[in-house]
């Protein structure tokens, strides 16, 4: 059997975890749902779904629902649906069995990972990935509850946790992923907020990103400043929590300081145009107008200077993002609507 582990991230393992999943940071409205809805589907026994943009951090959610439940002490297989052919992909499920089902049974070896996560929880990542074939054979694993091992049916007693982008719906109307499939996998939904529906979550993410990547490299406790962290909350991530990983990350490297300031951060989120460096000096007034203008200079590039785009996530109406633009010296020459 060729090496799996490209289309793996995590081999069948017992997961611990001690503090909340990255992910699940945040005090939110839109976070506590998610929350509540984890605890739920912890207590139900049936498939979950987990719904999400790009960059979010399924995994964590997937583990917890895992560290959650009464299967917590058994295997926890993750599948990545999306980094493989087919036979690959069939091979690594089902081990050497046959492609099809035999008798009244589907067939599965004892080196495939369907085996591997009998009793505990197998999670396919991007199940919407699936090849056709492989979706007709775990369907009707997941309606029987059971598979033929070596000739013998055996119960599989294993819980079903998925992740698929938003539109996974329109794939079910239009016959691209199976509805039967579907269905038992969506016992339970879990629709992931994304960072732009909880930017009050943002800074302690961030922060906590900084503290995991000085824990990890053996590193002395760092923080960010007010107004770095008001910077980072201001954007939209269109990456998410993986871009926001990033950007904190990147900081951390390039920032010899114990603290991250604004000037810090503006270089790693790898903008078109980085507002001029300063270094602190003056009165408070001064040190607030220049925070102020590489904070709407910020705001402004990450939205490739439209300004209607940019006056909505500062908050402002555009006519008074015009003004304020002037006030500080900010140029508009590139700005646009």
């Amino acid at each position: 059997m060729p090496d799996p582990a490209p289309i793996t991230e995590a081999r069948a393992r017992l997961v611990k975890t001690s503090l909340t999943p990255l992910e699940l940071v945040g005090r939110s409205t839109a976070i506590a749902r998610v929350h509540e809805l984890v605890r739920r589907a912890a207590l139900a026994d049936g498939g979950v779904l987990l719904v999400a943009d790009r960059g979010a951090d399924v995994t964590s959610v997937a583990e917890e629902l895992h560290a959650r439940t009464h299967r917590s002490a058994a295997p926890f297989v993750q599948v990545d649906c999306a980094s493989s052919d087919s036979a690959r992909l069939d091979e690594w499920l089902f081990g050497a069995a046959p492609e099809s089902a035999s008798g009244d049974l589907e067939v599965s070896s004892r080196d495939g990972q369907i085996v591997a996560s009998f009793g505990g929880t197998i999670f396919l990542r991007d199940v919407g990935e699936l090849p056709a074939s492989v979706q007709a054979r775990l369907a009707r694993i997941a309606r029987d509850g059971e598979v033929r091992v070596d000739g013998q049916p055996v119960a599989t007693n294993l819980r079903w946790v998925a992740s698929a982008p938003p539109g996974i719906e329109g794939d079910v109307q239009t016959n691209r992923f199976r509805s039967d499939l579907y269905r038992r996998l969506a016992k339970s939904r879990i629709d992931l907020p994304p960072l732009r529906d909880r930017a009050d979550d943002v800074p302690a993410l961030a922060s906590r990103v900084l503290d995991d990547w000085c824990a990890a490299r053996d590193r002395s406790p760092r923080t960010m400043t007010q107004a770095a962290l008001a910077l980072l909350a201001a954007l939209m991530w269109s990456g998410n929590l993986a871009e926001l990983r990033a950007v904190v990350e990147r900081a951390a490297e390039e920032t010899p300081r114990e603290v991250i300031q604004i000037e810090d951060v503006l270089p790693a989120l790898n903008l078109e145009r980085a507002p001029a460096r300063f270094a602190p000096s003056g009165q408070l007034r001064e040190a607030r107008l220049r925070f102020e203008r590489d904070y709407i200079s910020a705001v402004l590039q990450h939205h490739g200077w439209r300004m209607s785009e940019a006056a909505a996530t500062l908050g402002i109406q555009r006519p008074n993002l015009y003004r304020k633009a002037r006030q500080l010296g900010i140029p508009l020459a590139r700005a646009s609507e």
